[in-house]
């Protein structure tokens, strides 16, 4: 942690790009609000003609792409320093503001469904404008089921902003409000354990560390668990009362139905991990033999198994190393990487208030995208560079690609970018490096990722689904019942009853601690990402005849066709097993080089 006023320039982003200044967004933002009734001329209109349709189709993009500017600017000057109530005011504005125009356009798609097809494929014929909006258009009509009345959409659209209300506490608190506790560490050393702390001290190499660090944080989060169990049981219900309201028959199939996935991609990752957990299992034996621990606790789990080995490395030092590793791609994808340093797109390190994880936000459609980081020098901050440098530039792609109606991509396919570049960063360094002690850090934290994109998010899938339709069933909903939920299926996963890993009761709070359960089903598509791009990784890593050239065509195409359609033609079927298949034996082959390293020094 490091004050604001003491990080270089060079490594705060530079969000003057998006308005030199406060005041520029606020003209700008004052700009807009005198265009919401713009729209409004259109009502009742749009089945006319092909020039009406694509006038008013064309006015709404370019008011949401004014918004996506305006949003992000004020939604990452509030993350920079989350204590600060003038930028939550600003990012309030927004929503609010956002909210006031689409309840004016709340009429646009039921109008929509008032065509047909036939009419829709005859308008984009005779208006060529129309054919950038042919996806939207015809994904409306896919939607007809589900669009209400003109009158009942305005009343949604207005529900909107309540509805952020849940998730919107839960930032505030957990990230600027919480009283995390303070520690000694057995060096002496003070260690506040704020989301950043317990990250960077929950991989502390001293066990007793360890153990104070998980029981000190999580003590502190279960003293509110009964207030953070409120904050996702009210976030729940606006799920609920959204599903019902445009007849769905669950909260998953709504949230799946934005994108067209079949809600059975969902429910066979749920079913493969379950049937790979002996292979999990493995994993986390081979965490305990390498730590020589006689049991394996769930605060191990981020320990390094190599004893006294710690890779450190400057954020210079990470950058190279992940430019280095893009040379399977070519040297068009490493120079679009490089100006996102050169251009300031990355702001690197922890600060007071600033928003715990990272993130890329690629928004302003107009600009380029922006990164939040709180590098700690860690090689999992490397590998985290990597991650939202892989989102970076799949937007950064797409925006440049695709005009703005289709340039946005979903999420399906977004974590396929940042885990591939991942994979391609610790190949690269086993490729480079042939210390046993080295490589044996590196494969573990390879296998960690596994743990952590493949299982640990699929176990946060399962309990997203299970809380969901707890919910849909009116079951009651508290901080306790979410503690032993989450609890039953961990200690499932991690075979607690089995003697596999020890999950202490107190870290069942676990929950609460993860903002993504404040999204819509957002979690699961890490695993099915991971599995994709291991598969896309192996033909790249293998030179496979134009891989480089299906892989930037697949992060240009944005959102010009379904997610599961995008990433057929890129060469993975996302509706089979055989991605996950092919992560399992790269998994298995990668203990395997593991044992084998280990069995040699036995000998030796």
């Amino acid at each position: 942690m490091r004050q604001r006023t003491d990080v270089p320039a060079a490594h705060q982003w530079r969000l003057e790009d998006l308005y030199p200044s406060g005041e520029a967004w606020r003209q700008a933002k004052t700009a807009l609000a005198s265009r919401l009734d713009d729209i409004l001329g259109y009502k009742g209109k749009l089945t006319d003609s092909p020039a009406q349709l694509l006038s008013c189709l064309a006015l709404n993009s370019e008011m949401s792409k004014a918004f996506g500017r305006l949003h992000s600017y004020a939604h990452m000057k509030s993350d920079q320093d989350t204590r600060d109530a003038a930028y939550l005011a600003m990012k309030q504005e927004t929503e609010q503001l956002a909210t006031e125009y689409n309840t004016r356009a709340s009429f646009i798609e039921p109008e929509i469904v008032a065509l047909d097809q036939a009419t829709i494929e005859k308008f984009v014929a005779v208006e060529p404008g129309l054919k950038i909006y042919r996806m939207y258009l015809l994904d409306v009509l896919r939607a007809k089921p589900h669009t209400l009345s003109q009158q009942e959409e305005k009343i949604l659209a207005r529900a909107g902003q309540m509805a952020d209300g849940p998730g919107s506490v839960y930032t505030v608190f957990s990230n600027a409000e919480m009283p995390y506790p303070e520690i000694t560490l057995s060096d002496g050393a003070t260690a506040l354990l704020s989301k950043s702390g317990y990250a960077l001290h929950r991989a502390s190499t001293n066990r007793q560390d360890r153990e104070a660090v998980f029981h000190a944080f999580w003590s502190a989060m279960n003293q509110f668990r009964q207030t953070f169990g409120v904050q996702l049981y009210s976030h729940l219900q606006t799920h609920v009362f959204y599903t019902r309201s445009r007849n769905y028959e669950s909260c998953l199939h709504r949230a799946l139905d934005r994108n067209n996935i079949p809600v059975e991609v969902y429910h066979s990752l749920i079913r493969n991990v379950r049937d790979n957990l002996d292979t999990f299992h493995r994993y986390l034996q081979l965490k305990q033999r390498m730590l020589g621990v006689a049991t394996l606790k769930y605060s191990d789990l981020y320990a390094p198994v190599v004893q006294g080995l710690d890779l450190k490395y400057t954020f210079d030092e990470g950058r190279d190393l992940f430019l280095d590793a893009l040379e399977p791609l070519g040297p068009e994808y490493r120079r679009a990487a490089e100006k996102a340093f050169e251009q300031r797109w990355i702001d690197v390190y922890p600060t007071p208030g600033k928003r715990s994880g990272a993130y890329s936000n690629g928004s302003a459609y107009d600009v380029h995208p922006y990164i939040l980081l709180n590098f700690n020098g860690q090689y999992d901050d490397v590998s985290t560079l990597a991650h939202e440098m892989g989102h970076a530039l799949h937007s950064y792609y797409a925006n440049r690609s695709q005009p703005f109606p289709l340039a946005d991509y979903s999420t399906f396919v977004a974590e396929v970018a940042s885990t591939f570049n991942e994979t391609l960063l610790i190949h690269k360094m086993l490729r480079e490096i042939e210390d046993d002690d080295v490589r044996l850090s590196l494969l573990m934290n390879y296998l960690d990722g596994i743990k952590g994109t493949v299982f640990r998010q699929t176990q946060f899938a399962e309990f997203e689904l299970r809380m969901h339709e707890m919910a849909e069933r009116a079951e009651p909903l508290t901080g306790d019942s979410f503690t032993k939920l989450y609890g039953d299926i961990a200690r499932e996963y991690y075979g607690h009853d089995k003697g596999i890993c020890r999950i202490d009761e107190l870290y069942t709070v676990e929950w609460a601690y993860i903002p993504h359960f404040y999204y819509n089903f957002y979690v699961y598509q890490y695993s099915t990402s991971f599995t994709a791009a291991t598969a896309l990784a192996e033909e790249a890593l293998a030179r496979e005849e134009n891989v480089a050239r299906r892989y930037l065509r697949f992060i240009s195409a944005g959102g010009s066709d379904y997610p599961i359609t995008i990433l057929k033609e890129a060469g993975v079927d996302m509706t089979t097993p055989e991605p996950f298949r092919k992560t399992m034996a790269v998994m298995n082959r990668t203990m395997d080089e593991i044992e084998a390293i280990l069995a040699r020094r036995k000998e030796s």
